[in-house]
């Protein structure tokens, strides 16, 4: 689904620092830029080859999933945490999250002498559990959902006077995720269009703000687009409506992107900054986790993926360089197992096929001679007499197999219709 936006950010006058938005100036995110700069690593720009060729110009990507706590999350965070006054510091801060913006507050927080206390829901993945414990915050387990974490951490500031530390909504928060923005641009001031995740707002607010603002002082334009999961995708209604607008929020992969709201500056400067919208399914950021990996080397999240997924499918052009923005590469080993099964399977390189037999010697064997002889690769077999409308003198075999793409998955089932079966898929 493609959204356009009416943005009104290629209006700036050249040379000029004021934004015509709300949020931080040009000369803000320097500041932003210089105040992380000690912690926040300046993250490569690859080049990927594969992309450019789908795309027709040159794609970087521009990789915060090698950022130290595995995301941009630090930069949002030290910059809130540093603009905190001495008492303000004595009290500590707390914040809720169930991954990377834990693991930048409770970073930031041990950098700067803070304490920290971090919500986490009950339910929250190990590794995010043990890295944000390993930063020295103090880790409470509330809640079953992440709204139920966020009042306990609501609570909890009230009653010690803790500063809570969002995870978007906050001009400091903004800034400091903005200086992405400027640091891009340096590394490819070439580029023509960034590609960025969009979640509660914070990152897509502070780059497509700082992007524009200082592509406009070096007297040029530069477009941003949007990247939401479609399964989590408040932006969209909410730039029809004019205002931010709840949405239900189903069950995502890119659970780091996953927000039913947007935030309230973060909509206010994105409807303004943003060139459009687009969204990507579940399949679209498989495919492109699997892609990175192959062919980039790359371990990304799957919320950090989207951009590179919206390049797959073809929802973004550019007629200059595009950066793409990897937002995050902390993914559990086990999600990363699903995922990579699941991204064979969107790609149609892992196929499950149901065949029935008949009940005799020798046809299990045959199965496996016609296989061999499409050069598939059989991974699990499933061979049963017990099924709903299966004939008494019939068998089921269920097959999962390795192929090598969508051509030579069609070879094989080709190949079985000959030899008299008839292999139904399964989709997973």
């Amino acid at each position: 689904m493609n959204h356009a936006l009416d943005a009104r950010a290629d209006a700036i006058a050249p040379g000029s620092d004021a934004p015509a938005w709300p949020g931080p100036d040009l000369a803000a995110f320097r500041r932003a830029q210089q105040t992380v700069a000690p912690v926040a690593r300046r993250t490569p720009m690859e080049t990927s080859r594969f992309l450019g060729r789908l795309e027709g110009v040159p794609v970087h990507l521009k990789c915060e999933n090698l950022q130290r706590t595995g995301s941009y999350k630090l930069r949002g965070a030290y910059n809130r945490l540093s603009a905190l006054s001495p008492d303000e510091r004595v009290r500590g801060v707390v914040a809720a999250s169930a991954g990377n913006h834990a693991q930048g507050v409770a970073f930031a927080a041990r950098e700067l002498g803070i304490r920290a206390t971090i919500f986490m829901p009950v339910g929250v993945a190990l590794p995010k559990l043990e890295a944000t414990r390993a930063y020295g915050a103090d880790v409470l387990l509330r809640g079953d959902s992440i709204g139920e974490t966020l009042e306990a951490a609501a609570e909890f500031a009230a009653e010690t006077g803790a500063t809570i530390i969002p995870p978007f909504d906050h001009p400091d928060v903004v800034a400091g995720q903005g200086t992405l923005g400027l640091e891009i641009l340096e590394q490819a001031p070439d580029v023509a269009t960034i590609v960025v995740p969009i979640g509660g707002g914070g990152l897509a607010a502070g780059v497509a703000s700082a992007a524009k603002l200082e592509a406009a002082r070096l007297g040029r334009t530069i477009r941003v687009i949007g990247v939401q999961a479609e399964n989590a995708a408040p932006y969209p209604p909410s730039i029809a409506a004019g205002a931010p607008t709840s949405v239900p929020v189903v069950p995502t992969i890119a659970d780091g992107i996953a927000v039913y709201r947007p935030g309230e500056l973060n909509f206010a400067i994105i409807r303004e900054t943003i060139d459009e919208i687009v969204t990507v399914t579940e399949d679209d950021i498989a495919r492109a986790l699997l892609v990175l990996l192959e062919r980039a080397k790359l371990v990304v999240e799957p919320a950090g993926a989207v951009g590179v997924a919206a390049l797959m499918t073809g929802k973004v052009r550019s007629d200059g360089p595009i950066v793409a923005l990897l937002s995050g590469g902390n993914i559990d080993p086990l999600l990363m197992q699903r995922v990579i099964a699941h991204g064979l399977a969107a790609s149609d390189r892992y196929l499950t096929l149901r065949i029935g037999l008949p009940d005799r010697p020798g046809q299990l064997a045959r199965i496996a001679e016609l296989v061999a002889e499409a050069n598939a690769n059989v991974v699990e077999v499933l061979h049963t007499r017990h099924g709903a409308g299966m004939q008494i003198s019939e068998v089921a075999l269920q097959l999962s197999v390795e192929t090598r793409g969508p051509r030579h998955a069609d070879q094989l089932i080709e190949l079985l219709r000959r030899a008299g079966y008839e292999p139904q898929i399964i989709e997973e």
